[in-house]
This record gives C-alpha cells, sequence and structure tokens, in this order.
C-alpha cells in the first residue's frame, strides 16, 4: 500500500549518515541506515558418547552473517566459533592418561535450506587450543563434579554459501565431530593421543541464522518478518525523532516544516505531485572520517591492505523525498586525501606472482574524476526501513617500488592501469530494528571491480605485459574483492562531539 502524501509529510523526519566507498551519508525520514551483517548466535544440545558414558553437552555456535543476500551471491560466515563445554565427568579418560592439557578440531555440518532446497556443509578443521585440565583431587572436592570442566572454543575459515531462490533461507548446526588431543605436562602427547567422539543434536533442528535471500535483478533489502505482531506493515508507526549522532537537531524540524509546505502548496496547484525534492541548502553539512581494508587481487592469490584513508564527505547533497511511491532517494559525495593529494595512502603488498615467485610493490590507488557518489535507497512504507546504497569511485592503480625475488624492478614513475577502473561498494539494511552495520557509527562495504590493463611500465623494457597478466581481470570480469571498514563519522556540526577527532578503524578480511 502506498502512503498518503500528506501522512508522509507529516512523520517525523531525520538525519542519518550513511557510507561510501568507504563512507557516506544518507538522509533518511525516521530511520537510520545500518547494513546487513549480524552476529548470529545459537546454543544447541548434544548427545555425545565419551569412554565414561554418554553426556549431554550445550555447544553454544556463532558467526557473522548477513542479514539479506541477493540470489547466487557468495556468502561467507565470519568470526565462527564453536563453544564446547565439557564437564569433569566427561574427562575421566584424559585424567586417567595423566594428562595436563586438552586442544580439539571440531567438524561442524551445518544444514543449509532455502525454500524446498536442502545441502549440508562441512565446517571442519575449527581449531580449539590448549586448555588446562583441572586436578583431579581439586575436581574430587566440588560438591557437582560435573561443573568442574573445561570449555574448548573452536575457530576458523568455513567454506562459502550461496541461495538460488528468492526468500527466507536458513543455516542450522546439525552433526558435531570432535576430535579431542591430550598432552601431558612436558607437552609430550598422551598415549594413545587422541579420541575421537560423534555427536547427534539431542533436540529438534534449531537455526543459528535466518537471511532474506532476494532476487538477483532487484534490491537486496530487508523486508518486514510477515510473523512480528503489530500493526498493518502498509501503515507502520514511525518511532520517535532520534537527531542522528552530530547533526543539528533542528534539523529534523526544518526539514518537516519545508516538506509540509511542500505539500500543501502541491494539494493548491498539483495535487497528487510527486515527488518532493528538499533543496539542499537545508541539509548539506560536512563531516570526515577515515577507513581501512583489503582489497583481493585474485591472480596473486592474495590481499593488499588499504588505508587508512582520509576522506573528506559533503552530506546530502541531493534529497528525494517520493512519497507516492514511498521511497527516498539521497546522495552524497567524498574525496580522499593523503598529502595534499586525491589517493589513499600508498601501501606495500607482497605476493607470489604466477604462485611462485615472491613479487613486493607499492601500490597507491589515485581518485580522479569527480568526487566519489553515493547513492542511497530507501523503503518507507515498511515496518524495517529497508535500504540499499550504492558507492561508486574513480580510480587509477599506479605500482613503484617493485622488487621480484628480491632484485629491485625499475618499472617507472608512470606504471598504472592504462585507464581509471570503477570501484563500486554496496551495504545492505533497514532501520527498525537496527541491524548489523549502522552507517553513522560505521562498519563493512563490500564490493568487486575489474582492474585494467597495465601501461607505462618499465625503463628500457616494455613491462606492461608482465603486470598485464599478473593482476589486471581476465576480460571485462569484476573480480577482484574489496571489504572496507569505516569508522564514525566525526560531523562538522558537532566538533566537540564523541567522534570527533576522527578514528582510525581496525580493518577486517
Amino acid at each position: 500500500m502506498t502512503l498518503d502524501a500528506r501522512a508522509a509529510a507529516r512523520r517525523p523526519l531525520h538525519l542519518a549518515l550513511g557510507g561510501a566507498l568507504v563512507v557516506a551519508t544518507a538522509l533518511i525520514p525516521s530511520a537510520e541506515s545500518v547494513a546487513a551483517d549480524q552476529t548470529s548466535m545459537v546454543t544447541v544440545p548434544y548427545i555425545c558418547p565419551f569412554p565414561s558414558g554418554t553426556e549431554q553437552v550445550d555447544v553454544e555456535v556463532k558467526a557473522v552473517l548477513p542479514v539479506t543476500a541477493r540470489t547466487g551471491e557468495t556468502i561467507r560466515p565470519q568470526d565462527v566459533s564453536v563453544a564446547v563445554p565439557l564437564p569433569r565427568s566427561a574427562l575421566t579418560r584424559f585424567t586417567a592418561l595423566e594428562a595436563a592439557t586438552l586442544s580439539a578440531t571440531a567438524e561442524l555440518t551445518v544444514r543449509n535450506t532455502n525454500g524446498d532446497h536442502t545441502a549440508d556443509a562441512s565446517w571442519q578443521q575449527l581449531e580449539a587450543p590448549e586448555v588446562a585440565l583441572p586436578p583431579q583431587d581439586e575436581g574430587e572436592k566440588g560438591e557437582d563434579k560435573d561443573t568442574d570442566g573445561v570449555v574448548l572454543t573452536a575457530t576458523g575459515e568455513v567454506p562459502t554459501v550461496a541461495f538460488g531462490t528468492p526468500g527466507p533461507a536458513t543455516l542450522a548446526p546439525a552433526g558435531l565431530t570432535l576430535t579431542l588431543s591430550s598432552f601431558t605436562e612436558d607437552s609430550a602427547p598422551t598415549t594413545p593421543p587422541d579420541l575421537t567422539v560423534v555427536c547427534a543434536p539431542a533436540d529438534e533442528e534449531s537455526s543459528l541464522a535466518r537471511i532474506t535471500v532476494r532476487d538477483g535483478a532487484g534490491p537486496a533489502s530487508p523486508a518486514p518478518d510477515p510473523t512480528t505482531p503489530g500493526e498493518d506493515p502498509a501503515e507502520p508507526t514511525p518511532p520517535p525523532v532520534r537527531p542522528a549522532p552530530g547533526l543539528d537537531p533542528d534539523a529534523h524540524r526544518k526539514i518537516e516544516d519545508l516538506t509540509e509546505a511542500r505539500l500543501e502548496a502541491l494539494d493548491d496547484e498539483n495535487p497528487g505531485s510527486c515527488p518532493i525534492e528538499i533543496p539542499p541548502e537545508w541539509i548539506m553539512t560536512t563531516a570526515e572520517t577515515y577507513a581501512a581494508g583489503y582489497a583481493n587481487a585474485v591472480k596473486l592469490d592474495g590481499a593488499a591492505a588499504l588505508g587508512p584513508a582520509f576522506m573528506k564527505v559533503v552530506l546530502n547533497k541531493r534529497y528525494i523525498n517520493d512519497s507516492c511511491a514511498s521511497t527516498v532517494d539521497v546522495t552524497s559525495e567524498v574525496e580522499f586525501e593523503y598529502e595534499g593529494k586525491r589517493q589513499l595512502p600508498p601501501t606495500k603488498a607482497t605476493f607470489l606472482s604466477y604462485g611462485f615467485m615472491p613479487t613486493t610493490a607499492t601500490m597507491v590507488l589515485e581518485q580522479v574524476g569527480p568526487p566519489a557518489v553515493v547513492q542511497t535507497h530507501t523503503v518507507t512504507n515498511t515496518p524495517t526501513y529497508p535500504e540499499e546504497s550504492t558507492v561508486t569511485a574513480q580510480l587509477f592503480m599506479r605500482l613503484y617500488d617493485v622488487e621480484v625475488n628480491g632484485v629491485p624492478l625499475d618499472v617507472g614513475p608512470n606504471c598504472r592501469t592504462e585507464r581509471p577502473f570503477e570501484q563500486v561498494l554496496r551495504g545492505y539494511g533497514q532501520s527498525y530494528p537496527p541491524a548489523g552495520y549502522l552507517v553513522a557509527t560505521g562498519g563493512n562495504l563490500t564490493g568487486y571491480a575489474h582492474i585494467p590493463p597495465f601501461k607505462g611500465c618499465g625503463v628500457g623494457e616494455n613491462l606492461d605485459p608482465l603486470f598485464t597478466s599478473a593482476i589486471s581481470s581476465v576480460g571485462k570480469k569484476a573480480d577482484n574483492y574489496t571489504k572496507m571498514t569505516q569508522a564514525p563519522l566525526c560531523v562538522a556540526t558537532n566538533p566537540d562531539g564523541p567522534d570527533c577527532p576522527p578514528k582510525v578503524p581496525k580493518p577486517q578480511k
């Protein structure tokens, strides 16, 4: 159901900050902008047969997963951990071997369900570091021996997953296999050194996470949960006005009053006209921030660090509230700056060229053309206020200080891509309830880029083919993945706020 234009105008409007290539901003009515990551956790009771007897072990599984994804989009669970608490009664085997410490390798089967399709993934080689076993005599003194145990927390990288059908998708822990390794006080393996325990869920399947899968041709924004009780989702009740951090609190009233006046004029002159564009002089401001991250070089099977990059941001250069379509579209701009130049700071990276030759080079990404453009699209006729942001920047990649197998290679001062390439990063999220990345306080944006051939490389010999074959994308495929972590914005209207001066974030791979 489309919202009535006058009803939309009477809604509280407020400013929210958004993300760019590394950061951007957005003006959104009654909503703070967030991106799509969420930390999911579930505790699953498992029945595990130990030599001393069968035990029920309540295993805690955690992972960072997106709220939404497009069909066919590759999802890699991050920060995966499987915490296994072993009671004292399950440790009899190891104390009998005079073990002092215990470690583990966990293999967790995860059931991925999307529509009528179900597939099992193996999260294997999750490693839990050694923990000290409690002395047997201290355990004997406790009133409840089962509480005097250990917790083994296994972590590691796990396989990616992609879903092909629009709609809900779930990830649920299934079978669990533990390989327990015990060691003596002098760090020698016990005899025997290992014990394998195959555990089965004690109850019905418990979901770790639910992901909303959107058609690849449309915006991947969260949809309202149809099971959530409350009012008709077509007529949501907006929450109270909450000014975004660092912005003029009177800006909300200015924008609301202006929108109301514009609607009244439209009622008199041309009832039903849409959309309404707010003049930028009402809402534009500036901000600063840092961002850092990594860019994969697919051919080199490695990642180059990016940043920390300093950005100057012009917020809300354009704001369009289309109450007929129940959408809000905002455009902002970002400029990189390093020592007075429009670029990211130089970064040194080492890769194995062609899989065997160690190559070290200093890389600079230089911004060219107009400022990076940030376009944020928000849907306002759902309780969640789903949002999609697309950030586009034009960059050259330049290389210098190159060494191959430790030997300097003179590439000259103009070794760079033959033309600018387009870096596009996207973020998806919802405002109510906030989920994952909140653009006002920073977070992650991801995307891919196509690296063109190189030109101008070499002194006395043409090295363009060398770098083109080693680094550039195949054909026109955008296959080099980038992930940037943005710090909170320091907004000019609040120079004494907690986010000023801007902080340098910790990049995430």
